[in-house]
This record gives structure tokens, C-alpha cells and sequence, in this order.
């Protein structure tokens, strides 16, 4: 009898892997879930898409700046896009981001930044410390304050454990 070795062991691994995360990102079912896998996929994983659980107004916002980034879609094919996302990844209660502990994916998601403005806040943050106000992210270069002004009430300058 022939033991596996230790090289299968280790590819049916990365296997189980890849399956299970691809599987994490499965949608349900519903109308409007074929077009929203297609347009949300055509610049970034489908994971990241559905991650950020927002209300209408956001999903509106987020699809609206995807548009403008060079997503493609039909008004129809928006509508239906809006509705699903809007059904099945409704918001959550809102907690509040942490903003010296925060992730570059969080910062983008929750304050709704491009990823090189939430990189900016992340270089800042390592090489001066901790921001203590909002005040403090006026010294970022490279963002869109009024952005981040406008979604003050997200944010948190305490660290909790």
C-alpha cells in the first residue's frame, strides 16, 4: 500500500484553500445576482465588493464611484445591481473605525477613500504615531479631508484592545 506524499498532502491542501475562499465569496441567490458578479468583478475580487455592507445611499455611492472608475453596466443592470446589493449586504450597525489600528481595506470601505489615500494615512500614522484628532489627518498629504470630514462621526481617535 502506497502512503501519500508529503507534496500531494500539500497540493490537496492549497486546494481545500482555494476552494474555501472562493466559496466565501459565493452570493445569494436572487435578482440581480448574475449582474452584480460580472460588473463588481470586472476591476476587483467579488469578495471586496460585497465586504462593505452598507445602506442604499452607500451601495448608491459606491456603485457610483466604480461607474466612474470604468465599471460598465446599463441603467437597468445599475438598478438591479443596487437593489441586490442593497437587499442581501444591508448595513450593519456601524461600528466605529479605529483610526490608529485601522486597515487599509477598512479605511477605504468605511470612509470611502481610494487606496492610495488610505495608504497615505497609513505612512503617516507609522512614521509620526498615533492621530489624536481629526485635526491630525489635515497633515496627510495626498487625501481628500472633506471626504473624511464628512464621515467624522465613523471615526474613533481611542484605542480600544
Amino acid at each position: 500500500m502506497r502512503l501519500p506524499s508529503l507534496l500531494n498532502i500539500s497540493r490537496f491542501a492549497a486546494l481545500v484553500v482555494a476552494f474555501s475562499a472562493g466559496a466565501w465569496a459565493q452570493l445569494p441567490d436572487g435578482p440581480g445576482k448574475a449582474e452584480t458578479e460580472r460588473i463588481c468583478s470586472q476591476c476587483h475580487e467579488l469578495a471586496r465588493s460585497i465586504s462593505l455592507r452598507q445602506d442604499r445611499a452607500g451601495w448608491v455611492a459606491t456603485i457610483d464611484k466604480m461607474l466612474g472608475l470604468g465599471a460598465t453596466a446599463s441603467d437597468a443592470e445599475i438598478r438591479l445591481v443596487t437593489d441586490y446589493l442593497s437587499t442581501h449586504f444591508p448595513a450593519e450597525d456601524v461600528a466605529k473605525i479605529q483610526i490608529n489600528k485601522a486597515r487599509a481595506i477598512e479605511l477605504e470601505s468605511g470612509l470611502n477613500l481610494k487606496r492610495s489615500e488610505s495608504a497615505a494615512i497609513i505612512e503617516y500614522r507609522t512614521k509620526n504615531g498615533p492621530f489624536h484628532s481629526l485635526d491630525d489627518l489635515k497633515k496627510v498629504p495626498g487625501i481628500d479631508f472633506a471626504k473624511i470630514a464628512a464621515k467624522k462621526d465613523r471615526l474613533s481617535f481611542v484605542d480600544k484592545p
